[in-house]
């Protein structure tokens, strides 16, 4: 967990209130913490684009529901979904009940098993945008930050070519961030130098 010791003088991010036990628990344990599994990628991938108009401390809520009925975010297992799998998921309240961004985690399914086929890793594929290592940020308030990047623009675009959906570039910045691609914790956060030790 992050500290929060006054002797330090650091304080988690203020992005996450300490009033909200869920959010600054993903703040002290998951967010910014480099991932490298492509299974976790993809999943989070997902969460990120069923993000879209909405905020995140809802998709956090609803996050191991989303979990148990997506059938823990296994690609090889979404692809396969029919229109009487999809109308079962329409009926959980505990989900994001979008038909367009169901529909999307489908095709996004779909298209990680292809480039999977052709050989690809889809860790590898994500971490050579930032050479293999996080970007380190250094801003020291939250609201300092961008919301996309050069990077962010190239890997949308580039995703969208293979046919990934709800993953433009603020959505895959905000994954980038999430994922440790980006270091973005501020700098007076625990946690900036605590994941930055985490990576590779």
């Amino acid at each position: 967990m992050a500290k929060t010791d006054a002797d330090s003088g650091h304080l988690p991010c203020a992005w996450a209130p300490a009033d909200d036990a869920l959010y600054r628990a993903y703040h002290d344990t998951d967010w910014g913490v480099p991932e490298y599994d492509g299974r976790a990628l993809w999943e989070k991938l997902q969460l990120d684009g069923m993000q879209a108009g909405l905020s995140w401390i809802t998709i956090l809520r609803k996050r191991e529901t989303m979990r148990e009925e997506f059938d823990g975010f296994e690609p090889e297992r979404v692809a396969r979904w029919d229109q009487k799998r999809i109308d079962k998921a329409l009926q959980n309240p505990g989900i994001i009940r979008s038909p367009k961004k169901i529909a999307a985690c489908i095709g996004n399914a779909q298209a990680y098993l292809d480039a999977m086929e052709g050989g690809e890793d889809f860790s590898d594929w994500l971490w050579s945008y930032v050479d293999g290592k996080p970007i380190v940020s250094y801003a020291e308030n939250y609201k300092d930050r961008p919301t996309k990047t050069d990077i962010s623009e190239r890997l949308a675009k580039d995703l969208k070519k293979r046919g990934h959906k709800f993953c433009g570039p603020v959505i895959v910045y905000a994954f980038m961030q999430a994922v440790g691609m980006v270091n973005d914790h501020e700098t007076g956060c625990p946690r900036h130098k605590e994941v930055q030790e985490l990576a590779r």
